[in-house]
This record gives C-alpha cells, sequence and structure tokens, in this order.
C-alpha cells in the first residue's frame, strides 16, 4: 500500500507519502502545500488543488488517508477547510484512491498510544518511527505524516 496521507486546510496543507515496506513504515516525502495569502479563496483552493493532483501524479498512491474536519470557533476558516477536504478526496477517488478518515484523536493513539497527547509528543514519537521525517518541519507536515503512519497502522499490513 502507497499512501497519500493529508492535513487538509487551504493557507496550509500537510501532505505525506508513505509505505509499508519490509515490515515498517517507510516515509517517501512529505511537504507543506502552502497558497497565497493574497489570493481569494477561490484561487487558494485552485492553486491547492494543481500541486495536489501534481502529487498524485508523481507518487501514485493507491489510498488517501486524510484528517477530519476539526471544528473550531471560526466558521469561515472550517468552511474553507471543508471545501479543500472537498478537493483532495475527489482527487484522490478520481485518481483510483481508497479513502479513509481519521479523528484528531484516533490519530494520537495509533502514533503516541495516548489519544489527549500534546503536538510536541506527536512530532517527538513521529521522530522515534520515521527516521527520514524531516527534523525540522510546519506541524501540518508532521500532522500528515502521522495520518499516514495512522492510516498504515489501521490498514497498510494487509495489503
Amino acid at each position: 500500500m502507497r499512501v497519500i496521507s493529508v492535513d487538509p486546510g487551504y493557507d496550509r496543507i500537510g501532505v505525506a507519502v508513505l509505505e509499508y515496506i519490509a515490515g515498517k513504515e517507510k516515509l517517501i516525502y512529505s511537504c507543506c502545500i502552502q497558497t497565497n495569502k493574497s489570493h481569494t479563496l477561490l484561487d487558494r483552493l485552485q492553486d491547492m488543488g494543481q500541486q495536489f493532483t501534481s502529487l498524485l501524479e508523481i507518487y501514485a498512491p493507491d489510498t488517501l488517508g486524510i484528517e477530519t474536519l476539526f471544528f473550531n470557533t471560526n466558521q469561515k476558516t472550517a468552511i474553507g477547510v471543508a471545501q479543500a477536504r472537498g478537493i483532495i478526496i475527489y482527487l484522490a477517488q478520481a485518481a483510483d484512491c481508497q479513502v479513509y478518515e481519521f479523528g484528531p484523536q484516533e490519530i494520537k493513539v495509533a502514533v503516541t498510544g495516548y489519544g489527549k497527547s500534546d503536538k510536541h509528543a506527536v512530532i517527538d514519537m513521529i521522530l522515534r518511527l520515521m527516521p527520514d521525517a524531516p527534523k525540522k518541519a510546519l506541524d501540518d507536515e508532521y500532522d500528515a505524516i502521522a495520518v499516514g503512519i495512522t492510516c498504515l497502522a489501521h490498514y497498510g499490513r494487509t495489503k
């Protein structure tokens, strides 16, 4: 199984590509897609979609792991993130990817063993589990790696 995993957004989108090879998870690629804050939401969504499409073409995943929408108090942000999630899921399905969604607590349990871990604990465990993970990255990139680890832990060892 090759999974492209995503921490969705429209400002910054964490993306990682992982595989389960020879009995362990392997990070193939990770990045943070960033859109121009001076552009309209529609232009940012288009830009994000084009960049994500390129990654689908380059890495040819068969699976998408994506974090479920986390509602906060800013409805405008939540709506933009929901739109970005929809585009990402559509593009992945159009590329014949199986889609799996994971909530924040489920991801924390898979990575650290504790559903209320803070970001520092998650990042520390990612760096222990994935020697190829970048030592310095934005939180969104680490979150995408954590989603990928979760997806492989749940589904990657059966394919």
